[in-house]
């Protein structure tokens, strides 16, 4: 049987130190680091590599894996390529987590509300009276430290503190945890501030001071969570968001959106997890691709407010009754409806349960003429995202964003009620709903 431990993209020290420390509870686990991975944490394991065993994402066979341990997230989202495990039918999974929510339905979890994750990590190896090095103890402090802002945020915990008192006591090196723990600010990240400065708004949003800035970047710029940070205690507001926005080699924009709150009641965690990122009360990120700043920004305010529209479900805006085929239409016959209709896909329906969607670009499967007398089943893809009704108008949009799809068909317990669009979730946001 084989046995992965991951953690999730962009992995900082926390997400780093419990994914080592699970391969001392999980001896017999492969230990899969992610492509992407944090300069400091870079750093460290080039410093280390021969000490910490661990092998790249991208070379794991997939197909033999039979049981998998995620460390510092619970969202499949936040995997890579390892999402695609979640569609092994009998995949254990187990979760180690100090973040709420996520969606992996793991078969065992260990998600409390800590400072860190290797907090949780650490309990558990002093209760399997595991031996551990200075400098394994070294960067399991490095993690808590990066987590709880040296036991000074408020998530922090008083476990958090009796872990850090337990990983010293094993001869952490509290000059190392600094050392690497110590952000590099020079004239990129100078520039960027200055920009953030002058792009800047200050709201106030169900009574807290929010400032959030959009500036445009090119090429690599690290720590921008240290930017935010500053920017955040230079406007002194409670919370303070910036948008980076960046073109991608297709043409399209991406948006990398930093977080960090002061105020307790404003958890930007939980904020940046409805936008498929994640993080902790104090802090968060999410990266979305192919989507417009501006929208990005709406939704971080939509967000903040509680969705005070929250009575307006999908339901509300979805479009009924929905034009649909049978499986056993042909291809032709599906070309004249879209022609018809002028729409770029039909949902296919059998016997009132949705089984696929056919749109007008899996046409381009059709090699031969006489394909187009071949049912609709042959061509369409089975694979159908879909949202149910009681869902709100951004979880909708969340959904579009993460699977770059223009409409969603909204199914309960498998047939389906109605269509919703990317430009009915749009109305929704520049409340252009009919009155």
């Amino acid at each position: 049987m084989t046995q992965i431990i991951t953690t999730h993209k962009n992995a900082d020290f926390d997400a780093f130190a419990s994914l080592v420390a699970a391969t001392l509870i999980y001896p017999e686990a492969v230990a899969a680091i992610p492509k992407t991975v944090n300069p400091n944490v870079r750093a460290f394991m080039s410093i280390h590599k021969d000490v910490f065993d661990y092998t790249d994402r991208w070379r794991i066979d997939t197909g033999s894996v039979a049981r998998l341990i995620v460390v510092d997230t619970a969202d499949w989202a936040r995997l890579g390529p390892l999402a695609k495990l979640k569609q092994i039918a009998d995949l254990e999974v187990l979760v180690w987590d100090h973040h709420a929510g996520g969606d992996i339905d793991a078969a065992w979890k260990c998600q409390e509300a800590v400072g860190a994750t290797v907090t949780l990590m650490v309990r558990q190896l002093k209760a399997m009276r595991k031996l551990i090095t200075p400098i394994q103890a070294t960067l399991f402090l490095a993690g808590l430290y990066e987590d709880t802002g040296n036991l000074t945020f408020s998530s922090c915990t008083a476990e958090d503190a009796y872990a850090a008192g337990w990983l010293l006591d094993r001869k952490a090196d509290l000059a190392l945890v600094s050392k690497f723990l110590r952000p590099a600010y020079g004239e990129k990240q100078k520039d960027v501030l200055f920009e953030m400065l002058k792009n800047t708004s200050r709201l106030k949003i169900s009574g807290y001071s929010v400032s959030i800035s959009r500036i445009q970047i090119d090429g690599h710029v690290g720590n921008l969570a240290l930017v935010v940070r500053m920017y955040r205690d230079i406007v002194n507001v409670d919370a303070a968001f910036g948008l980076f926005v960046s073109q991608e080699k297709n043409g399209r924009q991406k948006c990398m959106v930093i977080g960090r709150s002061g105020n307790e009641g404003l958890d930007v965690g939980t904020l940046m997890r409805s936008m498929d990122g994640g993080g902790h009360p104090g802090a968060g990120s999410a990266m979305l691709k192919s989507v417009n700043p501006e929208i990005v920004e709406q939704m971080i305010v939509d967000l903040i407010q509680g969705n005070q529209q929250s009575s307006v479900q999908i339901s509300d805006l979805m479009s009924f009754p929905v034009i649909s085929v049978p499986p056993g239409t042909s291809m032709a016959e599906v070309a004249k409806v879209l022609r018809q209709r002028g729409c770029t896909g039909l949902p296919v329906v059998d016997d009132g349960l949705l089984v696929g969607i056919i749109s007008r670009r899996d046409f381009k499967k059709i090699r031969k003429r006489t394909q187009l007398q071949a049912p609709v089943k042959a061509f369409m893809s089975s694979r159908v995202i879909s949202i149910e009704p009681g869902n709100s108008p951004i979880q909708a949009a969340r959904t579009m964003v993460r699977h770059d799809i223009g409409r969603l068909p909204v199914v309960d317990l498998g047939r389906i009620l109605g269509i919703i669009t990317r430009s009915d979730v749009m109305m929704y946001f520049y409340d252009l709903l009919p009155g």
